[in-house]
């Protein structure tokens, strides 16, 4: 779904346990990857595309198999579109960042595990995917903090509590 004129985010809902636990599920993640591309937008050369995929374990198992070789199933895959080695689009014209995929038992278990609403850890993977499709990474400590704080200042303007438990100076 097109979340403005500019921005395209499409949603798609493959395991409906997701539509089942949540309502306004599509809002929630349109409202979330805008946030994280509004608070990135300096970095984008035009107006950007992301596609976000809400599947469930065994899919998201295949997906790391696949493609990271990994036979689990995990809470968020990222899959970025941008290569570093291809000159970047045009300005003003579309830029494909790539997919974002959520697991939903494994989301729902952690959330759960957590104690957290669903919807606050789904906004917070949301978060954390996209970040992965702008090219943050938390390879190395330094990264990782960068990456957190990051995601915790996007969370705070969504209302999100932040997920890592810090306190984000005023």
């Amino acid at each position: 779904m097109e979340s403005d004129s500019i921005t395209r985010i499409q949603v798609s809902v493959e395991a409906g346990a997701w539509s089942e636990r949540l309502s306004g599920l599509e809002r929630l993640c349109e409202a979330t990857v805008a946030a994280v591309l509004a608070a990135e937008a300096e970095t984008l050369s035009g107006p950007p595309e992301v596609s976000v995929l809400l599947t469930d374990d065994a899919r998201i198992r295949e997906l790391n198999r696949i493609w990271r070789d990994r036979d689990r199933a995990t809470n968020v895959l990222s899959f970025p579109a941008l290569d570093e080695d291809l000159p970047p689009a045009p300005p003003g014209e579309p830029v494909l960042l790539g997919d974002v995929v959520l697991a939903f038992e494994t989301v729902e278990q952690e959330a759960r595990d957590e104690g957290r609403p669903l919807s606050d850890h789904v906004a917070h993977l949301l978060v954390h995917g996209t970040l992965h499709l702008l090219g943050h990474d938390h390879e190395d400590p330094a990264e990782a903090e960068a990456m957190e704080r990051r995601e915790a200042g996007i969370l705070a303007g969504l209302g999100v509590p932040d997920p890592y438990g810090g306190e984000l100076a005023a």
